[in-house]
C-alpha cells in the first residue's frame, strides 16, 4: 500500500505561500506558509500534520493492542504537541484519555507502552517520544 500527497510552493520561503494536497483530498489545496508554520497565520503547517497523524497512528495502535489483550475501548481520545525548535522536531508528547471497561492500571499501562513504541509514527519519528495517559 501506498499514499501521497502533494506540496506546491510559490516565491520565497518567507514571503511566497503554498498548497497541501492529499491523496484521499481530505485535504485539498490547503494553504500553508510561514506565518502558519512560525506564526499565527491561517492554513496548516507540517508540524500539525505530524501532530495528527502520530495522535491518530498511536491511538488506533492502541486500539489494536487493547482488543489483542481482549479489552475494546469505549473511547481512547489522543492530544499529541509536537515541538519544533531551531528547525527541527525535538519532541512528539500524546496525551491520552481512555475510558477501557474491565482493565486495570498495569494492563493498560502495558498496552500504552506497545501503542507508543510500535505505531508506524512513532518508529518514523527520530524524536523523543512521551506519553501522558489517563484512565477515566
Amino acid at each position: 500500500m501506498k499514499r501521497n500527497a502533494t506540496a506546491v510552493w510559490n516565491g520565497s520561503g518567507k514571503e511566497g505561500n503554498g498548497t497541501l494536497t492529499t491523496q484521499s483530498t481530505v485535504l485539498n489545496q490547503t494553504q500553508y506558509s510561514f506565518n502558519s508554520r512560525f506564526a499565527e497565520g491561517v492554513g496548516t503547517n507540517p508540524e500539525e500534520l505530524v501532530a495528527a497523524a502520530h495522535a491518530g497512528c498511536f491511538t488506533m495502535k492502541l486500539s489494536f493492542v487493547l482488543g489483542e489483550a481482549g479489552f475494546t475501548p469505549e473511547s481512547l481520545e489522543t492530544q499529541c504537541f509536537i515541538n519544533f525548535e531551531n528547525g527541527a522536531i525535538t519532541n512528539s508528547h500524546l496525551v491520552l484519555k481512555a475510558k477501557v471497561p474491565g482493565i486495570n492500571q498495569e494492563q493498560f499501562d502495558t498496552a500504552v507502552a506497545d501503542a507508543e513504541k510500535n505505531c508506524p509514527i512513532s518508529k518514523l519519528l527520530n524524536t523523543d517520544i512521551t506519553v501522558e495517559a489517563s484512565l477515566v
